[in-house]
């Protein structure tokens, strides 16, 4: 059998959701597509969509009971967003806003941290992709 898959989401687990809703919204524009919450609780996990790619969504789980940060091991991974936009500029918005923590002038790629220490990095959008 030849299997079809496609993308969906990728989860990123979050000590303050409300910090990183608005991380997400300021930084790439993120929009919340949807929510479920626990009936008691005890979890709320946020789906985010972006505003170029319909289907794969981000999802940000926030645990109640969870107060110690995420061992993020050596953050050997990575979600990687297109952008649109000159990509300087955005590059500069998040210099500006204190989220970029990694470039590599060479490969001409930068990354930014979220408020819980996940990379993302940021490329320029493909032309005829």
């Amino acid at each position: 059998m030849e299997l079809q898959t496609a993308f969906d989401h990728f989860n990123f687990n979050v000590l303050n959701l409300e910090r990183s809703l608005a991380f997400y919204k300021e930084a790439l524009n993120f929009t919340e597509c949807r929510r479920r919450t626990a009936d008691d609780g005890s979890y709320i996990i946020v789906f985010l969509s972006a505003p170029l790619h319909a289907g794969f969504t981000l999802e940000l789980t926030w645990l109640r009971d969870r107060i110690d940060p995420y061992n993020l091991g050596e953050c050997e991974y990575h979600l990687a967003v297109r952008v649109a936009n000159d990509y300087d500029e955005v590059r500069r918005f998040h210099r500006e806003m204190g989220c970029l923590c990694y470039e590599n002038p060479v490969m001409g790629i930068y990354f930014i941290a979220d408020p819980d220490g996940y990379w993302i990095e940021v490329l320029p959008l493909k032309k005829n992709a």
